[in-house]
């Protein structure tokens, strides 16, 4: 089977990462396991001093998020008692990638929808801890005790040198690099496009799905795409983690054709009439999960 390796540059505190997920789900939804991921973490600040230094507060913060809310994905306003920085997320999901791989991503996505649908102080171990608790088979207090851990450290520091490497590169190129401490970084989420004989395309920053598409096809026009899904049932069973009406919404999107909203919602309300899916309100909006789910995620 052909396999694309993809490497993921993000960090759970931005709101364009976040913005680009349906885009990023419909990758997955296409293409399954020929594509191999691997997430890398920016750790875009290590204290709130940054964003200080901006001239930003909770409020200007929160009233920010408003105007993401046009790409679809849920945001909510309730500010933050201070400002947070994100370096404390990242190791916590560093830690869960080195004691439970299969888990990081979910963890990502947790602290991820935490960040932008919670006024939680997610530089804070009892915050983490309360998102990390939701994530289905990860030992939260594990994951935040091995915050400490020397090979955590080691792990997120690579991730952050990593990181900042796109001097030169095609995402400087296209204006999508950054240079917010002292070295020209990955801005999230960027993506790297990669054939196992050495090929590479890189997505710098937020890109519409049809970039992504674009390098996948030059890169290998002989993978397997699955059509636009059609059951909602079907496709939220494969993302455990849960899917925003949005990201169903363009996983269900015929070729050309911008998502339908409205008519995904239609279709995940009979879903959770017929208890075939489960709702969490988060934001202005809402988190579908498979209703193999407990009750207690419901409302």
């Amino acid at each position: 089977m052909a396999r694309i390796h993809l490497t993921h540059y993000s960090d759970p505190g931005c709101p364009w990462a976040y913005s680009a997920n349906p885009a990023l789900t419909v990758l997955r939804w296409r293409y399954g396991d020929q594509l191999v991921w691997r997430h890398v973490m920016i750790g875009l600040s290590e204290t709130p001093e940054r964003y200080e230094r901006l001239g930003m507060t909770p409020p200007s913060q929160a009233k920010g998020y408003r105007r993401f809310r046009a790409r679809g994905m849920p945001f909510a306003t309730e500010p933050r008692p201070r400002l947070v920085g994100t370096g404390r997320a990242c190791r916590a999901i560093v830690a869960t990638r080195l004691r439970s791989p299969e888990l990081e991503f979910a963890a990502f996505r947790a602290l991820q929808s935490a960040w932008f649908t919670t006024p939680l102080v997610l530089d804070e171990d009892a915050a983490i801890a309360e998102v990390l608790s939701g994530v289905e088979g990860l030992d939260a207090d594990a994951s935040i005790a091995a915050i400490e851990d020397p090979a955590t450290e080691e792990a997120y520091q690579a991730d952050r040198a990593a990181a900042r490497t796109a001097a030169g590169g095609p995402t400087e190129a296209q204006g999508r690099a950054a240079n917010s401490d002292g070295a020209v970084r990955f801005t999230a989420p960027s993506v790297v496009f990669e054939t196992e004989d050495g090929r590479r395309l890189e997505a710098g920053g937020f890109q519409p799905l049809e970039a992504y598409d674009v390098c996948l096809a030059n890169l290998d026009p002989t993978l397997d795409r699955r059509p636009q899904a059609t059951d909602v049932a079907e496709l939220l069973a494969e993302f455990q983690w849960g899917l925003t009406t949005r990201e169903v919404a363009l996983c269900m999107a015929e070729r050309l054709d911008p998502p339908d909203d409205a008519a995904a919602e239609d279709a995940l309300i009979e879903a959770r009439a017929a208890e075939k899916a489960i709702r969490r309100g988060v934001g202005n909006g809402a988190i579908w999960l498979p209703a193999a789910h407990a009750p207690a995620l419901s409302s």
